[in-house]
């Protein structure tokens, strides 16, 4: 099992990269002005910083109970990136609409843009960093 300092590392870059990619991204693509949508990823980021330690704590409790250790398979990585983003959208989806000052079905399309964003970053990310930083524990299967 990951320490709770090498679960701060992870989350805290796994954010700050990927601010870095999305809020040029998000600005460009829907024609934000770029303050305003730094401002939403800094609210989402803080919101998806907290639901990353608690998810992937829970996640790796749970996958040591199933299967005895926390190595993930491919299948398991896909399941991993697809439930953190779906519980990451239910939360963000009000917040994209109050600060953006659109409507839910406008808000619902940005959440999904940056969920298909995310989904592909958080996979891509998460096995880097699980190839840089190995667990010792999942190394044993």
């Amino acid at each position: 099992m990951r320490t709770t300092k090498d679960r701060i590392r992870q989350a805290v870059s796994f954010e700050v990269i990927g601010l870095l990619i999305a809020i040029p991204l998000a600005a460009l693509v829907f024609g934000f002005e770029l303050d305003k949508t730094s401002a939403l990823a800094a609210i989402g980021a803080t919101i998806a910083t907290g639901w990353n330690y608690l998810f992937n704590l829970m996640f790796d409790h749970g996958l040591k109970r199933l299967t005895g250790s926390t190595r993930k398979s491919l299948k398991m990585r896909f399941f991993h990136a697809l439930s953190f983003e779906l519980g990451l959208m239910i939360t963000f989806l009000p917040v994209i609409a109050w600060w953006m000052g659109i409507g839910l079905v406008e808000a619902l399309i940005v959440d999904i843009a940056f969920v298909v964003f995310y989904l592909v970053y958080a996979f891509v990310f998460t096995w880097c960093y699980d190839t840089v930083f190995p667990d010792d524990d999942a190394s044993l299967s």
